[in-house]
């Protein structure tokens, strides 16, 4: 494929979709052969409207049950083909998708923009409610239960002893060839009657890492585990056993920030570096 020129003038023209998405009965984003993916039901529509194959590629891969608000792609289209009116593809995948995907907004980017490579930082939530009878019926598919009392400022002490620079392996499922160094940039707490929400933003996160972070949260908040114990974990460089995954649906990712357009080649440049701790090993 030549590569997308912004100009219009040859190649491909690059598209920026805002998408969002009930996990609930996808397995997850990325294709997978047989299964019903956010992507492969995102592609075959657009392939169909626009008459020639189409491949996204993503901010952050969701997880089977994983929601999203703010997921971002993009899209690399044939000059022939690209819509000279973004707004009304907007229009045509609404008749297309089906009713728990939605693509919000398409806009027409410069070639230097990159989904994923771009992104700065991504925000995550996970919605908790403590009510003894659950999760509220129309809250159910992205709400999960934990029928106990939380102890907030601790989870709030533990949450604030991972922030910055560190080696997360303790929290992340092993992937072959992937660092597991990430910047952890926010990790907070609110509480509005029996609802918890976890608020997470990082510049990126590795396999499992967010609903890791959560579940650790969640066992000290339950006084099964000490504040001094979640920042220990920071010391280990595999998974720890010790460290539950918490359920699925109660994440949901939010936004992705991306910088301005001029500085788009340098970010990409800078997210392909390999990252390390300072003082420690290398990642990948």
């Amino acid at each position: 494929m030549e590569p997308a020129a912004p100009s219009r003038d040859g190649g491909f023209v690059r598209f920026r979709l805002d998408i969002t998405y009930d996990g609930t009965d996808f397995s997850g984003w990325a294709r997978q052969p047989g299964l019903r993916t956010v992507c492969g039901v995102l592609e075959q529509a657009l392939s169909t409207i626009l008459r020639e194959p189409a491949a996204l590629t993503v901010a952050g891969r969701t997880d089977a049950g994983v929601h999203a608000s703010g997921q971002v792609a993009h899209l690399d289209v044939s000059v022939a083909a690209a819509p000279a009116e973004p707004e009304r593809l907007v229009r045509r995948l609404a008749r297309f998708l089906p009713p728990d995907v939605r693509v919000t907004a398409v806009t027409e980017v410069p070639a230097e923009f990159d989904a994923r490579f771009s992104a700065i930082r991504r925000h995550y939530e996970y919605r908790i409610t403590t009510a003894r009878y659950g999760a509220e019926p129309l809250r159910a598919r992205d709400t999960v239960s934990v029928p106990k009392t939380l102890d907030l400022d601790a989870m709030r002490e533990a949450s604030r002893g991972l922030l910055g620079l560190h080696d997360f392996a303790a929290f992340c499922r092993r992937k072959e060839n992937a660092t597991t160094v990430r910047e952890l940039q926010r990790f907070d707490w609110s509480r509005e009657g029996d609802i918890v929400t976890a608020y997470v933003s990082a510049d990126a996160f590795c396999w499992s890492m967010v609903r890791s972070l959560v579940g650790a949260m969640i066992a000290v908040g339950e006084g099964r585990r000490t504040p001094e114990w979640t920042i220990a974990l920071l010391q280990e460089r595999s998974r720890s056993s010790s460290v539950l995954v918490a359920p699925a649906h109660g994440l949901s990712l939010v936004a992705v920030d991306y910088p301005p357009n001029e500085e788009l080649a340098a970010r990409n440049a800078a997210t392909r570096e390999v990252r390390t701790v300072p003082g420690g090993c290398c990642g990948d």
